[in-house]
């Protein structure tokens, strides 16, 4: 191939390169278009180690947990197995077997737990790992735009200190449940329920995504494999907890499943405003609990509605996609043929030096008689036929909006709500709120006015009101629109029936 001819082929890659990606249409659909969040992923993963490593590096590490975690660890490591003589100088140890493990090994990984700096580090990865996780989510829905996730995930102070700064073991929990969830939506459920399995073995709040994934169960693959999955989760926790169990049982399942324990009032960030004895009374958690039962309940049913109509829509994914990988199947043959007959006429038109030489000159002659002049149109050439694609795992919004709503219930009635637990559902807040009907401007006031109550160090009495204000609104804006839809799919159904 001739050199002027390969220097145009280059000019023509890059003019294509740029009417592509350097145009502001372009630029625009990268901050408003929802599809274009998985082409960002990598880019904001990247600027977000960037980050954490500038956190890490400048901001003075707090200690909090990690010495006593240290200590539990090493109680454990010493031979000890009853849950009630593993303490740390916070108090006893409250997390079942998993944490000791997991906790065990950062224990060897960082010199006893000497070297915090390495422990950072881990945590960084830890944060970058769930965090792709969860893009990796969000680009199935096509829900959120980038600009919302960016504008949460970069702003957040304090999730950036639970992670880099506080190593605390939510994290970990967390991380793991966003394995699992991960697995659910690509319909691997055995590993997908050792991992939700291990996540409630490192800590227990995860158990208030247990209602929606017992409807998820259940929806998807009927009662006989939902007792199968949740055998796979029972047995699990008694090979984690088998050591305990074998030897101090009553003390391993009270020390690390105590559904009774009494948080520090000092530490609270959503009832600053109750005093002590109220924060600390039986009946009020009791109030709570039945609150928690009653939200359940009322969301119970559009919830399950939703995983019925995503069990459908995976169904049908199941029944097409043989089809469609067929279709594409023939017309890569298509194009593979037509690719094949284009280079052998190439081969067969290929000109001697001489020939092309003649021309050259021929066209040169023309152009010094006539002049430039308009190109003769040149015939079309026939487009190639393109892949059938269908983005099935869009359906995945149907799925991950009850879980993350069933989790943000269990957030909205709990008894306390330490720092660290804001992670417990700060990935869900943008979902949830874009799935209102609230006015763009509304959901983000939402989203950074609970940023603002979490970074309220010690918590007031007016962020904890606050808080709980914004987390009404949130909740009533997506019960209302929950019921919306399903008031519009039964209207569908009738019209066509």
């Amino acid at each position: 191939m001739a050199p002027t001819k390969k220097k145009a082929e280059k000019k023509g890659k890059v003019q294509a390169f740029c009417a592509k990606y350097l145009t502001v249409e372009f630029v625009k659909s990268l901050i408003f278009s929802p599809e274009k969040l998985s082409f960002l992923t990598y880019f904001i993963l990247f600027a977000e180690l960037a980050l954490n490593i500038l956190i890490v590096v400048k901001v003075k590490y707090t200690e909090i947990d990690w010495i006593a975690y240290m200590q539990e660890c090493e109680g454990f490591l010493n031979g000890t197995l009853d849950y009630s003589q593993l303490k740390g100088e916070t108090g006893p140890l409250v997390y079942p077997s998993f944490f000791l493990y997991i906790y065990s090994l950062l224990y060897f990984i960082t010199s006893r737990g000497s070297n915090v700096r390495l422990a950072q580090y881990i945590f960084i990865a830890i944060y970058l790992v769930q965090l792709w996780l969860v893009l990796r989510l969000y680009s199935k829905t096509r829900k959120i735009p980038p600009y919302v996730i960016v504008l949460s995930v970069f702003t957040s102070y304090r999730v950036h200190s639970i992670y880099s700064l506080r190593l605390f073991n939510d994290p970990v929990a967390v991380l793991f449940l966003y394995i699992a969830l991960n697995l659910f939506m690509d319909r691997k459920w055995t590993i997908g329920s050792i991992m939700f399995s291990l996540a409630v073995g490192i800590k227990m709040n995860i158990l208030l995504f247990a209602p929606a994934i017992l409807m998820l169960y259940i929806t998807s693959l009927g009662y006989i494999k939902t007792i199968i999955q949740l055998s796979v989760c029972a047995a699990v926790q008694l090979i984690i907890g088998a050591p305990f169990l074998l030897t101090y049982p009553v003390e391993y399942i009270k020390g690390s499943f105590d559904l009774g324990r009494i948080f520090e009032h000092k530490w609270t960030v959503n009832y600053r405003f109750l005093d002590r004895e109220m924060f600390e009374n039986r009946m009020f958690h009791l109030g709570l609990l039945v609150v928690h039962l009653i939200l359940i309940s009322i969301v119970a049913k559009p919830c399950y509605l939703f995983f019925k109509n995503y069990a459908r829509l995976r169904t049908l994914q199941a029944q097409f996609e043989p089809q469609i990988a067929a279709e594409n199947r023939e017309i890569e043959e298509l194009v593979r043929k037509k690719m094949k007959k284009v280079k052998k006429n190439v081969e067969e038109e290929e000109l001697s030096p001489e020939q092309k030489k003649f021309i050259e000159s021929f066209e040169k002659g023309l152009k010094n008689q006539f002049g430039d002049q308009q190109p003769m149109p040149q015939p079309k050439e026939e487009e190639d036929p393109k892949k059938v694609e269908i983005h099935f795992d869009q359906c995945v919004q149907l799925a991950l909006l009850p879980i993350f709503l069933i989790n943000f219930i269990g957030v909205v009635c709990s008894r306390s709500l330490h720092y660290q637990f804001y992670i417990w559902y700060f990935h869900s807040l943008p979902y949830l709120s874009w799935f209102t009907e609230y006015h763009t401007s509304f959901k983000i006031l939402i989203l950074f006015l609970i940023e603002f109550c979490w970074n309220q160090y010690p918590s007031t009495n007016f962020s904890s009101i606050l808080l709980h204000i914004c987390h009404l609104f949130l909740l009533v804006g997506i019960i209302r629109k929950l019921y919306k839809e399903v008031r519009l799919a039964k209207l569908a159904t009738k019209k066509e029936n």
